[in-house]
């Protein structure tokens, strides 16, 4: 475990994850792990499952079923990050099953991060044996429940005939564990009451627009930030596009999020925002659980959280782990804080002496060869810097897929980057690089 944390940059872990690792590593039944969004719950999961797998055999060993397709990403790139001795791969709706059947026969994973339709699909077609499944993980235990995949769960448990332990992670106390979860000799980790010290570390601001079309009074909210980076939350879809399409006629460089995006839209946009190419994320409420993004400065709550469970993923996005964090409500003529925000709340005046929106310090380019073709993070920087003129300092996080790669560079270098690289071989491959926008 040592290893993995030194990988991670991790210095230890909280008590949270040191409380969870040693129940799953020195107990045989199962866990439930009751935690506030952002405390470090795929860490406190995947430390000790890492220790409980047999690397030796070429087998899945352990599922992990999540809500939706950007966390078993993140969570599966954690994964990767922490050691190189476990096997992993992603399997969700949105991309042919060929394509991660193929994938699945060539990595041979142990542990398959996935969406509880998209693994019922690959059982049903044999894709992977059912029979070394000994672990399940159920993250976001109560999102599966609310977005209605219990028939599906059940479907997934009652398939698996090796399956030994079920670990259960939320950041919200489900009233009832379904009996097909079939828990056995349960270790119960209760860290919920923490958030209330989460919440002193987040400051609750009001800011008041004299107009119900609340847009102008954003902008001039959002560049009162300047260069920090905020999360805008709305109730619906369309919203996020009207909003997002406003805030860039203004001169804002912001990446939309929402369930209507495809899988390539939705993993463009999360990777601008979490790598600095876009200082604002305009989304709806999908952003506010399962998305790991550090240093999120801002929450502003443009439209009112839809309850107080919402409300507490939102703030969540911000104030994680030890940081401190701002949520702002933006009210209308006709609006007030919802009653069940328990905080003092500080007046924020909205000013017309503001400064123009700010540009990111890092823009995003797509490398179109990834893993399949042998590329590394070394491979690209080598590439960057002989072929591209930059420096290692002009160059930001890098991210390696299967087939395709990103990587963040200064925004001022990226014309003449493009222009250095056009048509220039990487390991000796012609790849295709271009601007995600």
């Amino acid at each position: 475990m040592d290893n993995c944390l030194k990988k991670l940059k991790i210095e230890s872990l909280n008590d949270m994850q040191k409380e969870t690792a040693q129940a799953i590593t020195a107990t045989r039944g199962d866990v439930v792990v009751l935690s506030p969004t952002g405390s470090g719950k795929t860490l406190a999961y995947l430390l000790p499952l890492i220790q409980l797998l047999d690397t030796s055999k070429d087998e899945v060993q352990a599922l992990v079923i999540t809500p939706g397709r950007e966390l078993a990403l993140q969570s599966d790139g954690v994964l990767k990050s922490a050691t190189s001795q476990v096997r992993s791969t992603c399997c969700y709706g949105g991309r042919p099953t060929m394509d991660e059947h193929r994938t699945l026969r060539h990595v041979l994973p142990h542990v398959i991060f996935g969406t509880p339709g998209r693994l019922n699909d690959h059982l049903d077609k044999d894709n992977f044996s059912r029979y070394h499944v000994k672990y399940v993980v159920i993250d976001e235990f109560d999102k599966c429940l609310e977005m209605g995949f219990q028939r599906e769960m059940s479907k997934l448990l009652g398939s698996l005939p090796g399956l030994q332990r079920r670990f259960l992670l939320s950041a919200t106390d489900a009233e009832q564990i379904p009996d097909f979860v079939n828990m056995r000799g349960v270790s119960r980790i209760n860290y919920l009451s923490d958030s209330a010290e989460r919440q002193e570390r987040v400051s609750i601001h009001l800011a008041r627009s004299s107009q119900k079309d609340k847009l102008q009074s954003l902008s001039l909210l959002l560049r009162s930030f300047g260069q920090e980076s905020s999360i805008v939350f709305l109730n619906y879809r369309d919203s996020v596009e009207r909003t997002a399409s406003y805030l860039s006629s203004e001169g804002f460089t912001v990446s939309l999020f929402h369930g209507a995006l495809d899988q390539k839209e939705r993993e463009d946009a999360l990777y601008r925002f979490a790598n600095g190419s876009a200082n604002i994320l305009v989304a709806t409420d999908l952003a506010s659980r399962g998305l790991d993004i550090p240093d999120i400065q801002n929450i502003v709550h443009y439209h009112l959280p839809l309850g107080e469970e919402a409300y507490i993923h939102r703030v969540g996005r911000t104030g994680r782990w030890q940081d401190s964090g701002k949520a702002f409500f933006l009210l209308g003529p006709d609006e007030e804080i919802p009653s069940y925000v328990d905080a003092t709340t500080i007046p924020y005046p909205l000013s017309d002496d503001v400064p123009s929106p700010p540009q990111p310090r890092m823009t995003t380019i797509y490398i179109g060869k990834g893993k399949k073709d042998k590329i590394s993070k070394g491979d690209i920087v080598g590439f960057l810097c002989k072929k591209g003129g930059l420096t290692p300092s002009d160059i930001g996080r890098i991210d390696v897929k299967e087939h395709y790669s990103y990587c963040a560079i200064k925004r001022q270098l990226l014309a003449e980057t493009l222009l250095k690289v056009k048509g220039e071989k990487i390991k000796g491959i012609k790849t295709i690089v271009e601007s995600v926008k």
